[in-house]
């Protein structure tokens, strides 16, 4: 499953190649509370169809309504990038769903080929973070290097948002486990990869928009290279193939490595790593083990929800410990 950014963009050249004009909406600053943070994204075509969103759907709703009255350049009162801003007043506020009367304000850019859509997208699927500049006055857009996770900045001449790879997670060992971790992760947004070299476990484990690997796990992560984007999660209760994954994950860029067991269990696995592999005591601090958040858990899908919640909580920078179930 894509995560929503990228179903955006995929659905705005979509439009494009079939003639439609579009405009994209950025959310480029938010005052108070507001159900989306800055950097949210939503397209809206000629006919009024969307993708993505900027609020509860009240804003949505006004947007779309301009664009039917008027078409695309009379919601940008022209066919330049325009700035837009909701809930200035408290009317406002409770007129468009903004709660404790939030202020949000949106770039709005009729989409054409100086909006590098395309090139934008291709940078996505390659995993590669990329800083976005519009120019407010021309609609030119440039694109270079960046990081994933900055905060748009809004100028009189210019938006820069940063946008990047989809949230990635690689679950070593197919199981009953990893079946539930994996239904949560492609709800979330996540791309999934599964890898298990044994053949008696994969022959029955198939689950709808996850990639299955026979490979080792460590030729895995040696190939897929994790970025900070990516999370990995070991299952299989089996030293031979978690720790091997474990090794490599732990000395890469993987914004997440967990592992299931129990203390004792995850003690000796910290004292295997750093006795018998050298593991050095920085990689091995990166380790979340027992995985997971402390809720109680008891079934495979409690405990599911437990390690994906701990991995949402990593990637949005809330600082979590693991605790025994």
């Amino acid at each position: 499953m894509e995560d929503l950014d990228t179903r955006v963009l995929r659905t705005t050249l979509g439009w494009q190649a079939a003639g439609l004009p579009v405009v994209l909406v950025t959310v480029a600053r938010t005052w108070g509370s507001s159900p989306r943070p800055p950097g949210s994204l939503m397209a809206i075509n000629g006919r009024g169809e969307t993708v993505g969103s900027v609020s509860g759907g009240c804003i949505e709703d006004d947007l779309i309504a301009r664009i039917r009255e008027g078409g695309v350049q009379a919601a940008c009162a022209s066919d330049k990038p325009a700035v837009l801003r909701y809930g200035i007043s408290a009317d406002q506020a409770h007129r468009f769903g903004l709660p404790c009367g939030g202020t949000v304000e949106l770039v709005l850019e009729p989409v054409s080929a100086h909006s590098r859509v395309q090139a934008l997208f291709d940078a996505c699927q390659q995993r590669r973070s990329t800083e976005r500049v519009l120019d407010l006055r021309t609609g030119q857009v440039e694109l270079r290097e960046g990081r994933r996770d900055g905060v748009p900045e809004l100028t009189d001449t210019h938006l820069i948002t940063h946008l990047g790879p989809q949230a990635r997670i690689i679950v070593i060992g197919a199981g009953d486990l990893s079946r539930f971790l994996c239904q949560i992760a492609l709800g979330l947004g996540f791309e999934v990869i599964v890898c298990d070299p044994r053949e008696e476990q994969r022959a029955s484990w198939r689950l709808d928009g996850v990639v299955v690997s026979h490979e080792m796990p460590d030729d895995l992560i040696v190939r897929l290279k994790p970025d900070a984007r990516t999370a990995v999660v070991a299952l299989t209760h089996d030293p031979k193939l978690d720790d091997l994954a474990l090794i490599d994950a732990l000395q890469s860029d993987a914004f997440y490595v967990g592992a299931i067991g129990s203390r004792r269990n995850t003690a000796q696995r910290r004292a295997r790593l750093h006795e018998h592999f050298d593991l050095p005591e920085a990689a091995l601090q990166k380790l979340h083990g027992p995985a997971g958040l402390h809720i109680g858990s008891k079934t495979p899908a409690e405990i599911a929800l437990s390690i994906m919640a701990q991995v949402v909580a990593v990637k949005n920078g809330v600082r979590t410990d693991a605790q025994p179930r």
